[in-house]
Formats: structure tokens, C-alpha cells, sequence
């Protein structure tokens, strides 16, 4: 299993080396400077059917601001987080972090559980898919086990393409994210910066999660 860095850098450098390898990066270089000569095209990687995702243990499924426990700790035991969307031109990418927060260890493999939500909450048509083609080149571990002691930290890789959005009534923004471990888990709602300007209709690339090695 391929260790990932634990922050982002603002720069597209480093939404390459977060990826574990530059399929995100070439990409994103090829959006800015379509003109640009010598780049060498990457084979599509393979993909491999992801196997059946046992959920962690938690309370029933669906989307709610979690009661929390000592400090601050969702009753999950987990926290997710989102970090800072980069972009070229209409090609985006946002890390996704799952953090054990509790006592005991936090068992994951796969994908996360997604769903995207608008301005008024309401559930936008957006299909989620386990890898992130068609919509890039992009580096994906695959479903595999990944345990995670008090502490630790798994991460994803959210991709997707700008489409139209009204910046006035944010028509378009997927201003609430739902995310959870795996499905049938609980999902947490999170707030993105600047929010998913993916559209009314379209396509959310994920990653499998990847333990986080300092």
C-alpha cells in the first residue's frame, strides 16, 4: 500500500505528489497549456471491480450533524474534513480526510459513501463513482484494507469537471457534501470552501481511501 503526504500544498505540484503520482498533475498541466509539446500520454491504469464494502461499526445510516463526544469527537469515533479545492481550468480535485478521533480502532475499504446537496439541502443529480475516469487520469489504489488506530488519518482524492453555476443563487453548487467511511455507515455533512461547482447534473470521482503516513 502506497503512503500518501498528510497536507496539501496550494500549488498543482501537490495535488501530484497527494495523489501518489503525477496522473492528477499531467492533467492538470495539460488543462492550463492544451498547446504545450512532449508530454507523454500515461496508460489508462486498470480498474479493478471493487469487492462488496463492509461498514464500519456506527450508528444507522443517513446524514446529520453527529453528537459529539469528549473534545469534540463525533459518536462515530470519526471525523471528515475537506481541504482546499485546486483547479485548471475546468479540471478540479479536493482531498478528503477521515480521521479516528475515537478510542477504538476504525476499520476501511473502499470508497467513501457520497451525496451532494444544494444550497436549500436539497439532493442534486450527481452520479458518484468508485475511481476517478472518465473524468481524469488519476492514480487510485483500489479497494483494500485499511485500519486506523486512534489518531490516524485515511484520505480520498474527489474529482470532478467545472459546469455551469449561477455565482448569484449559487444554483448549481454543491454547497453540502455528505460523506461517510462506506455505505450503509453514517455520513457526515461538510461545507467545502467555495463549494463543488459541479452542476445541477454530473459526474464526482473519488478515490479509494489510502492510509495517511506521516
Amino acid at each position: 500500500m502506497t503512503a500518501i503526504p498528510t497536507r496539501l500544498a496550494l500549488s498543482l505540484a501537490a495535488a501530484a505528489v497527494l495523489t501518489t503520482g503525477c496522473g492528477l498533475g499531467a492533467e492538470l498541466d495539460r488543462e492550463a497549456d492544451p498547446a504545450r509539446t512532449g508530454a507523454g500520454a500515461r496508460p489508462k491504469p486498470s480498474v479493478t471491480a471493487a469487492p462488496a464494502e463492509p461498514p464500519i461499526t456506527g450508528p444507522r445510516p443517513g446524514a446529520s450533524p453527529a453528537p459529539t463526544g469528549p473534545q469534540g469527537c463525533p459518536s462515530t469515533g470519526v471525523r471528515v474534513t475537506t481541504g482546499m479545492v485546486n483547479a485548471a481550468m475546468g479540471l478540479r480535485s479536493m482531498p478528503v480526510t477521515l480521521t479516528n478521533c475515537g478510542v477504538r480502532e476504525q476499520r476501511l475499504n473502499g470508497y467513501p459513501d457520497v451525496r451532494v446537496r444544494d444550497v436549500n439541502r436539497a439532493r442534486m443529480d450527481v452520479t458518484v463513482l468508485k475511481g476517478p475516469e472518465p473524468i481524469t487520469r488519476l492514480d487510485d489504489p483500489g479497494p483494500h484494507p485499511v485500519t486506523l488506530k486512534p489518531g490516524e488519518s485515511a484520505r480520498s482524492v474527489f474529482v470532478w469537471r467545472y459546469s455551469a453555476v449561477d455565482a448569484a443563487s449559487l444554483r448549481g453548487s454543491g454547497v453540502y457534501v455528505e460523506i461517510g467511511p462506506a455505505a450503509g455507515a453514517e455520513r457526515q455533512t461538510v461545507e467545502p470552501e467555495g463549494g463543488l461547482d459541479i452542476g445541477e447534473t454530473g459526474l464526482l470521482g473519488t478515490t479509494a481511501w489510502q492510509k495517511v503516513v506521516d
